[in-house]
């Protein structure tokens, strides 16, 4: 295990559709403290970048409402337009407060289907990208493609957490490194057998880069993490379980849905 790592922050220009992300990224990481991409390098890129370059922001004066968005809208406040967008990109649209709906993904709930309205040019919507892990796997082979080091690639975005005041940065999609590490069988400090720790190796390294990456005007949509010494394997995706099987999500959709708790 490593005794230690670095971050570096990967300074960019605007990102647009259509860019070609990997080789900008690499620009920015032979100019940046990192010195270019080395084997065993992890980059991590949020995910508003990525979805922008891939196309996917929405001209709002272009979306046609439906007759549920704009219910939905009057109800919690959000622009009729925006709802639709929400809407369109949720398998389930569960409940929500003034400004947000509160929407299934993919098995996740998210706020308003993590459709954002910053880091994109007024007047638009972003969706998030539509296969993070699929996006990871292209932008990882680019990237070696173009520099033949042997790395991994994180795409990350900002959550909130329940009970919990602020944002902090979890992986959407990963390639090239195990997201999640079984720790169970292995024994503590005092002996004891692990029953249920699998470590979010992949959150965590999205963590650490997001505290150079920003949240607004930075221009540091990327950060290149070394030195963790963690294993580069022709792997990729962030695993999820079950909202039924969760803790928190379960007693929340029930909740949400009407569902008494016996």
């Amino acid at each position: 295990m490593a005794r230690s790592f670095s971050v570096h922050a990967l300074k960019t220009p605007l990102i647009r559709a259509g860019d070609d992300l990997a080789a900008i990224l690499f620009t920015a990481a032979t100019r940046s403290t990192a010195r270019g991409i080395r084997d065993g390098d992890v980059i991590v890129v949020a995910e508003s970048p990525v979805a922008t370059a891939e196309g996917s922001a929405v001209v709002l004066d272009r979306v046609i409402p439906s007759a549920r968005a704009v219910e939905m809208a009057a109800r919690y406040r959000i622009d009729p337009r925006v709802a639709e967008v929400v809407l369109r990109e949720s398998d389930e649209v569960v409940g929500g407060i003034d400004g947000f709906l509160l929407s299934m993904v993919h098995g996740t709930l998210l706020p308003n289907a993590g459709v954002d309205l910053s880091n994109t040019p007024p007047g638009t919507a972003l969706p998030l990208p539509k296969d993070p892990d699929r996006s990871a796997i292209r932008l990882r082979q680019a990237i070696q493609d173009r520099t033949g080091a042997k790395v991994a690639v994180i795409i990350a975005d900002s959550r909130t957490h329940a009970m919990r005041l602020g944002c902090s940065s979890v992986a959407i999609g990963c390639a090239g490194i195990r997201a999640v590490i079984d720790e169970r069988g292995k024994r503590d400090l005092f002996g004891s057998e692990l029953h249920v720790t699998q470590r979010a190796v992949a959150d965590n390294i999205a963590s650490a880069a997001v505290l150079l990456m920003g949240e607004t005007d930075e221009s540091v949509p990327a950060a290149l993490v070394r030195g963790l010494e963690i294993p580069i394997e022709e792997v990729s995706g962030v695993p999820s379980i079950d909202a039924a099987e969760c803790l928190f999500m379960g007693v929340a959709l029930r909740q949400a849905r009407g569902e008494r708790e016996e």
